[in-house]
């Protein structure tokens, strides 16, 4: 029976009928990148497959699912290029799909990318969606799909399979589901080195609510929280502090382990990564590479451009502050920009090592939804064509190390 007072109101969409638009509207734009290279490639006499699943980092994946951890490269200025850099997970889906299917390994990394991208797309609209609404959910997606870089998430490489295990981790941790937030931290944290970023979004949340709650009286369960987009209040204690516990344990179990396999204790990974290259210096290195721009004049353009970017990026943030972000957005894409703009690896891998941090695309995706339909279908399909034109020429240049 129904209270006659009641009124019923229409029924909440199924949680993928909510997100179909942006997941059609997200494989749409894959599938137009896919083709543009396809095509472009093909007038180069190159491959579009072979650039999407056998090069870069995607070869090196492969060869650890292939032949496991030991694998090194030396180089003849000394560097030593070792596979243990490359955090498991992906690897471990890739002989796992390769077990159980036909699979190459490099068809199954390629398997493993496009999943995890559709994924990743429904986390990244579930997150938006929940702290704007659908609309903008919807051209959360679409701003991530378009990104210059975009291409990468087609590639055999861990970004797509850490965002989706990131968005959805933040989107638990925005929903008061702490022991799946907890969870797939700990899975992003085998994915990638910049798993820290969930793993600090999911401690900075628990702490600061907790604080909260200490200070304020208890609040009844059937009170919502003082704001949309909090977590909601009142949840046992133990969840949060087991999601704190499990978050950290992907990333730190892989770098003590790499640290016992190179004899070299906790900071062994450090070591790896320094024979890459790889470090982080608080932007130094990224500083001299910008001022090593203006010794010229046509490559001082390519200097101001990448002041502008930078300031662009910082702009996004100080906006998505104003706004005011939930907190587990607000640290996780600090973090993701911080890692990514202070570490001292080449340069041309800082565009896609910034393609996790989606949160930034909020403020745009909040603007693009005010527009008209067919304007801001006008807009997201311009950039489209401009970003996989872009995707194919940098893959069949010097694409993406």
């Amino acid at each position: 029976m129904t209270d006659p007072g009641t009124a019923l109101g229409p029924r909440p969409l199924p949680a993928l009928a909510r997100a179909a638009p942006a997941l059609l509207g997200y494989a749409a734009v894959r599938v137009l990148g896919l083709v543009v290279l396809a095509v472009w490639s093909a007038a180069r006499d190159k491959s579009a497959y072979t650039l999407l699943t056998a090069r870069w980092d995607s070869l090196w994946y492969s060869r650890v699912a292939e032949l496991g951890y030991g694998y090194e490269v030396r180089l003849p200025n000394g560097d030593v290029h070792s596979n243990l850099a490359f955090f498991p997970l992906l690897p471990w889906l890739e002989r796992l799909l390769a077990s159980l299917t036909p699979m190459s390994y490099a068809d199954a990394g390629f398997a493993v990318s496009a999943l995890a991208s559709l994924a990743a797309a429904w986390g990244v609209f579930a997150v938006a969606d929940h702290v704007y609404g659908r609309r903008a959910g919807v051209c959360a997606v679409l701003l991530w799909a378009v990104l210059p870089v975009g291409i990468v998430q087609s590639m055999a490489y861990s970004e797509s399979l850490f965002t989706a295990l990131a968005a959805w981790s933040l989107y638990a941790v925005l929903t008061g589901r702490w022991l799946t937030a907890g969870t797939l931290a700990l899975l992003a944290g085998l994915t990638r080195p910049v798993g820290l970023a969930v793993v600090a979004a999911v401690w900075t949340t628990a702490v600061v609510q907790y604080v909260r709650e200490r200070r304020t009286p208890a609040t009844p369960p059937d009170i919502p929280p003082a704001t949309p987009h909090s977590p909601p209040p009142g949840a046992p204690l133990w969840p949060r502090a087991l999601a704190m516990l499990l978050a950290p344990l992907g990333a730190a179990g892989y770098v003590l382990w790499v640290g016992h396999r190179t004899g070299k204790g906790p900071l062994g990974y450090l070591d790896v990564q320094a024979g890459w290259r790889n470090g982080f210096d608080g932007g130094a290195a990224f500083a001299r590479f910008v001022a090593d721009k203006f010794t010229s004049f046509p490559s001082a353009l390519a200097g101001v451009a990448l002041i502008v970017g930078v300031g662009l990026l910082i702009r996004l943030y100080v906006v998505c502050v104003r706004q005011c972000q939930p907190l587990p957005l607000l640290v996780y894409a600090g973090v993701v920009t911080l890692l990514a703009l202070c570490a001292s690896s080449y340069f041309g891998s800082k565009p896609r090592l910034l393609l996790p941090a989606f949160p930034l695309l909020l403020p745009l995706a909040r603007a693009l939804a005010r527009l008209r339909t067919s304007r801001a279908a006008l807009v997201t399909g311009g950039v489209a064509v401009a970003s996989a034109a872009y995707g194919a020429f940098w893959l069949n240049g010097s694409g993406p190390p």
